[in-house]
């Protein structure tokens, strides 16, 4: 159940009156498909209202680092996680990813992030929207480079991007030795062309494993059954 400031879901309430970017299918679909496996510390970078690391610590035990540049979406972000079942698994910084890369003493098992990935478009009358929807405060380069350094060696970086952008990823990721292992070609519909890409990468080289998943059935008010099965330990609707 989704209101004008908060979203329900299945076993935890985002609040998001105050962040600019508000729950969407991106979150969703990054928090429910990225592999937790063997995950004893976990790094969400850019968590906006706290979803993706409330879903991961839902799905995992791993201890989580939530980290937000954007004070009043951190300051939310807070919120929710104070107010879930798992406060205590999880720990929310107002920081940027190179200020907490520098200084941080912990390698990850996975590192996730739903980044920002608007470059020359208009910017909006809202700074804290601008944070979120563009990459000034965290271009690729910085998102790959620092990555590296905070992985431990059999870690992994997931992301979601456009498919555009997601390119763009894939050829700096490649160029600082992470290898992309896992990829999820994300369309709308059957019909509909590529508009979402999920991918993770490693420093261990390996066989790519890829597929590729429709968000809505042909019916277009219909979700797909590969969709609703991926998600339905989170939407209240399935």
């Amino acid at each position: 159940m989704a209101g004008n400031n908060y979203f329900q879901f299945k076993q935890f309430t985002i609040q998001q009156e105050k962040t600019a970017m508000k729950v969407g299918t991106d979150g969703v679909l990054l928090g429910s498909w990225v592999n937790v496996e063997s995950c004893s510390r976990i790094l969400d970078v850019g968590t906006g209202t706290g979803l993706i690391a409330l879903m991961l610590a839902q799905r995992s035990e791993a201890r989580i680092t939530a980290i937000e540049i954007e004070v009043n979406a951190a300051t939310e972000a807070c919120n929710n996680v104070a107010n879930s079942h798992w406060n205590k698994q999880i720990d929310v910084k107002n920081s940027s990813y190179q200020d907490f890369a520098k200084s941080s003493e912990f390698q990850f098992d996975l590192i996730v992030s739903n980044p920002p990935f608007f470059q020359d478009d208009l910017k909006a009358f809202s700074q804290e929207r601008n944070l979120a929807r563009h990459n000034d405060s965290l271009p690729f380069s910085d998102l790959v480079f620092y990555s590296v350094k905070r992985l431990s060696n059999s870690g992994r970086l997931a992301v979601i991007l456009p498919l555009e952008q997601a390119r763009v990823l894939e050829k700096l990721a490649r160029e600082h030795d992470l290898f992309l292992i896992r990829k999820t070609d994300v369309k709308p519909n059957p019909k509909k062309e590529v508009n979402r890409v999920l991918m993770e990468f490693g420093k261990i080289e390996a066989a790519l494993v890829y597929d590729c998943l429709s968000v809505y059935s042909l019916n277009r008010s219909e979700y797909s059954d590969e969709f609703i099965q991926l998600t339905k330990d989170f939407y209240l609707r399935f």
